[in-house]
């Protein structure tokens, strides 16, 4: 695991290995060093091997080699029973790949998640689905997965059907943010969002990241916030900014320099911990995102969910009503916020969907099927 979101959904498989008493390693890919290891501190577990990439450029190719490379060395060193990979970023490829090199079984977490686009998202509709021809474990987090598996040859005995883990990191960290006192006061007490959090004001909370997103649709994105928040005076807008200066860029470009009665209803903040997200979606009136992460949490504490997409490979949530894909044009998303705004018991049935990612006992069902299968 490297990036937050796979750091979020696999602490509870590492978790419950830990209590089987099962022997486990934890690589650290390498991304978002600093946000990594507040994951990792919070959720109680520290890497046992760490890549440190020494990246020349920002081309895949030359990413995905490095990658290969040096999760190839770990797993030589490890020698072990079973690789665990995470949904669809290039290195969980890579980590497969190295592993099927090396004639180790591979486990995928979160498997069988498909917008049947090739470029959306990009590359993580392809890097998923080769992901599936190296696994021996799928892990599938909903019935639908297991058809796109099965479509692709998939033998059903591999695919086990177990929820999403992300349903139990949310209960993971609700808990350790009630019984904690000191993160909950840090919460209450960020600069930014003290104010906000305490003025009961519609918090709306924006990510959007997305390679296929960036410039244009991101642009959109930025402007359609601003036509929200002047068209709707009891909304306040909280959007942490992804690290990727590309991203930054964009987003200030637009709402950096806002006229003086609007500053203080959009909030652009730098990412988020854990625990500030979690409180913060607690709170939220709604959702904007297309963060896949983000729709599943959102889903797990019923808040509404507008996706900022053109596809989408969670089509669940939309199909129970807890969310809408509503695509990046700027007319569309202030259009779908002005539905909700103007039409509460459309808002209400959003927020009383069934979540269609499991009950939260995803992460034992994974260590008892690789116990069963490994004994």
């Amino acid at each position: 695991m490297g990036t937050r979101p796979e750091i979020i959904k696999m602490a509870p498989v590492y978790r419950a290995m830990v209590d089987r008493a099962v022997p486990v390693a934890l690589l650290h890919t390498g991304q978002h060093i600093e946000l990594a290891m507040q994951m990792y501190d919070f959720f109680g577990m520290q890497p046992d091997y760490t890549l440190h990439l020494n990246r020349l450029g920002n081309s895949l190719e030359h990413l995905s080699a490095l990658l290969i490379e040096k999760i190839g060395q770990v797993i030589t060193v490890v020698q072990p029973r079973a690789v665990l990979v995470h949904g669809d970023t290039s290195s969980a490829l890579m980590a497969a790949m190295a592993a099927f090199y090396h004639k180790v079984p591979v486990a995928h977490v979160e498997a069988g998640l498909r917008s049947h686009n090739d470029y959306d998202p990009f590359p993580e509709e392809k890097n998923r689905e080769m992901i599936a021809r190296l696994a021996r474990w799928h892990f599938a987090p909903t019935s639908q997965a297991e058809k796109n598996l099965q479509r692709e040859g998939i033998a059903k005995a591999q695919i086990h059907i177990v929820g999403n883990t992300v349903v139990d990191a949310v209960a993971m960290g609700q808990s350790k943010i009630r019984n904690n006192q000191s993160v909950s006061q840090a919460i209450e007490t960020h600069p930014k969002l003290r104010k906000t959090l305490g003025e009961g004001k519609r918090i709306v909370l924006v990510t959007a990241h997305r390679r296929e997103n960036w410039d244009g649709p991101l642009l959109s994105i930025a402007r359609a916030i601003r036509s929200i928040v002047v068209e709707n005076p009891d909304v306040v807008v909280v959007w942490p900014v992804h690290a990727n200066p590309a991203v930054g860029k964009t987003v200030y470009s637009v709402l950096g320099k806002l006229p003086k009665a609007l500053q203080g209803r959009v909030l652009l903040v730098d990412p988020l911990s854990y625990p500030e997200l979690l409180h913060l979606l607690t709170r939220a009136w709604l959702v904007l995102t297309d963060s896949g992460g983000i729709q599943e949490e959102a889903a797990s504490l019923h808040v509404p969910i507008l996706v900022l997409r053109d596809t989408t490979e969670r089509p669940e949530l939309l199909d129970e009503g807890g969310g809408k894909l509503i695509g990046t044009k700027e007319e569309s998303i202030v259009r779908a916020v002005r539905d909700l705004v103007e039409h509460p018991q459309e808002h209400l049935v959003m927020r009383q969907a069934r979540n269609p990612f499991g009950d939260g006992t995803a992460a034992q069902q994974i260590v008892d099927t690789l116990f069963a299968r490994n004994t």
